[in-house]
């Protein structure tokens, strides 16, 4: 009987960014974008729009993602984060991994099949994004089966949709409950109305062969009902790479083997106090890399994942809009399907998520100084099932069905003390059918020093139930662990804001968490068989320091450096922990020639393997070009990733041939977006 290897864990995300072209294929673009722009000066106007906000007006943006509720940046118990579209638009992002990993303390790792985004010195390989939460609108889009999250293209929505992203570092279990154990990102879209008529984009990339296209449609309607429709796709060839299979003894180019395709749907209708909205998203992304040991060089094998997500909200205000009532029924569906091959014979690993759910939340601000927040959630996991298919042997298949569910209350108080003392206290109460019952207490004390300076104390635990994986999943070759224990992180935080003038803000952040019972991979002692285990405590310090700066004529500077020290109780280091982040961004527009530029940064420091061998520190850079002076309502853009073509590694987990994986080189991608 031939070896198949039963080990089943969704793959590494990641997007592809890009290899090196020729210089022509770089310059042409680029030249085009320029000579069309001095062309047509007399309309230069329009691309400052992008970075246009007084950095006024973009302390004033409100935040919903950190309590539910709308909140002033300096009112946040946390260091938040928002990335607006219009930055999106300056920076020529296409993926939410992209954006995010622009912030302070963030940062990616790529496969070539998925993105993982890690924050604050915590990404082990292998980890499907567990540690953070997700959410468009309010909605949880980490699936149930791994409640891994989403940041590559397999994110269910179009990245031109976005209004803005909300990152909300450290623990939001007292609010969120499971997953929120590093940080929340919410995810708001773009209203019909701000659309305001119909959007058209076409785009091209090179090598990966790349096309992508997108119609939207958003209006406010004479009835009052706002309305945004929209579908997109993308499909490319990929690039025919060198791969060394290592242990195998195989290598070469994995020719055809790297295309992709992607199709979005999106639809949301609002009206008075309610609101309805669909998202939905395939993804098919061919392996090149021989995932989990299998064959290497073999055509056929890939990973597809479709993700569907829909609710229904309602909010009013009632006595005298000192009383909100919000109310929201949501479900969703995830499918997972990964066919390998192994000494020529197809295993196919497979994944099914449905579930549904429940949200209602009061908030009062009847007692003066006083915003007190109640709320229950519960979701119904209906199917979380697992399989490993071989349709050679179907006797030894292996289904494995289940379903669970996730009950949670909590309360929050945010208390004005003073006019220029608040606090925050909240505690969240969870129960689910793998671990129990779990508590994630927040407390915070806010300080209005001085008009320009905020000062915030912070503390906050939250937690991870095993998933249905790591919990339930068994075969031959693999051992389950009911018994297993959740995770749990308490962390401290101290955070400093400061205005200089009314154009420069700077902040800085030191932290220290603890995680406790972190999930690892072990052996059975009885068996000797893997088996999903609690490991030791892991303790990390860190420090965040960034500023942002703005000028009148529209350009916006904003840079970070983060240290990080993560590591396990013995003292030894995290893979894949960077020390050092650093990040750059700068969008400036040159009226002279109608061209808005967009120029990023990223720095970061050496990384571990798995087996603690060293990879080297990297710098990458980006370019971004954009012009919106040819016509009324077309803007053409043209981007250049790894502008210097860096070459690079990062680590992968031990579930491959690969150790670490060389990232791409650089990229050329040309867009048109036209709206009317």
């Amino acid at each position: 009987m031939q070896l198949r290897i039963a080990m089943h864990q969704r793959s590494s995300r990641s997007e592809r960014p890009a290899a090196t072209p020729a210089a022509a294929c770089v310059l042409r673009p680029l030249l085009l974008c320029c000579a069309l722009a001095t062309a047509y000066p007399a309309r230069a106007a329009e691309p400052a729009d992008l970075t246009a906000l007084s950095l006024e007006s973009l302390m004033e943006l409100t935040v919903v993602g950190a309590s539910k509720y709308q909140q002033k940046q300096s009112e946040v118990a946390a260091a938040v984060s928002v990335i607006t579209r219009r930055e999106i638009r300056a920076q020529g992002w296409r993926t939410l991994g992209e954006a995010l990993g622009s912030l302070p303390g963030v940062y990616t790792t790529s496969d070539h099949l998925y993105t993982y985004v890690a924050a604050r010195g915590f990404g082990l390989p292998g980890d499907t994004i567990t540690r953070l939460l997700f959410t468009i609108n309010g909605n949880r889009a980490n699936d149930p089966v791994y409640d891994g999250g989403v940041s590559g293209r397999e994110l269910p929505l179009d990245l031109d949709l976005v209004e803005r992203i909300e990152f909300i570092p450290g623990p939001g279990g007292a609010v969120y409950g499971q997953n929120a154990m590093f940080g929340v990102i919410n995810i708001i879209t773009r209203s019909g109305s701000e659309m305001g008529g119909t959007e058209l984009a076409l785009g091209a990339q090179q090598p990966q062969r790349l096309r992508e296209g997108r119609i939207s449609h958003g209006q406010r309607l004479e009835n009052g009902l706002d309305v945004l429709l929209s579908a997109s796709y993308i499909r490319a060839g990929g690039e025919d790479k060198f791969f060394d299979y290592g242990a195998s003894g195989v290598s070469g180019v994995a020719t055809g083997q790297d295309a992709e395709r992607l199709g979005q749907i999106f639809a949301r209708v609002a009206g008075g106090a309610w609101s309805a909205e669909v998202t939905h998203g395939t993804r098919r992304k061919e392996d090149p890399t021989a995932s989990y040991f299998s064959d290497p060089l073999t055509p056929g094998q890939f990973t597809r994942d479709t993700y569907s997500l829909a609710q229904l909200q309602y909010e009013g205000s009632f006595a005298e809009d000192t009383l909100k009532l919000t109310g929201r029924l949501f479900a969703g569906r995830y499918r997972f399907v990964q066919p390998l091959y192994y000494e020529g014979e197809l295993s196919v690993s497979t994944a099914q998520g449905d579930w549904r759910g429940t949200e209602l939340r009061l908030l009062s601000t009847a007692v003066t100084d006083h915003k007190l927040m109640l709320g229950l959630e519960t979701q119904d996991n209906v199917h979380v099932d697992q399989g490993q298919l071989y349709p050679a042997y179907p006797d030894e298949d292996v289904r494995i069905p289940k379903s669970g569910y996730r009950i949670g209350v909590y309360a929050q108080d945010e208390w004005r003390i003073t006019p220029a003392v608040s606090t925050t206290l909240g505690l969240r109460i969870d129960r689910n059918d793998a671990t129990g019952t779990a508590t994630s207490p927040r407390a915070a004390l806010i300080w209005q020093a001085t008009a320009d300076t905020t000062v915030k104390a912070l503390y906050g635990r939250a937690h991870r139930a095993p998933n249905v994986y790591e919990h339930d999943f068994a075969d031959t070759a693999w051992k389950a662990n009911p018994s297993l224990k959740g995770e749990s992180i308490d962390t401290l935080e101290l955070v400093a804001d400061h205005v200089v003038g009314s154009d420069l803000k700077l902040r800085g952040s030191i932290y220290q968490w603890t995680m406790r019972d972190i999930i690892v991979l072990g052996t059975e002692a009885v068996s000797g068989l893997p088996q999903f285990q609690s490991g030791p405590k892991v303790n990390a310090r860190g420090l965040e320091i960034s500023a942002d700066k703005t000028w009148a004529v529209g350009a916006r500077l904003r840079g970070s450096v983060a240290l990080q020290d993560a590591a396990y109780e013995s003292g030894a280091s995290l893979p894949n922990s960077p020390k050092l982040l650093a990040k750059l961004n700068l969008s400036a527009p040159l009226t002279w020639a109608g061209i808005q530029v967009g120029y990023e940064l990223r720095f970061s420091s050496q990384r571990l393997n798995l087996d603690g061998s060293a990879l080297g520190g990297f710098a990458v850079s980006n370019l971004h070009l954009s012009t919106e002076a040819l016509a009324k309502g077309l803007e053409l853009s043209a981007n250049v990733s790894n502008l210097f073509a860096k070459r690079y590694s990062q680590p992968l987990d031990d579930s491959g041939w690969q150790k670490d994986i060389a990232q791409n080189g650089r990229s050329v991608r040309v867009q048109a977006n036209y709206r009317f």
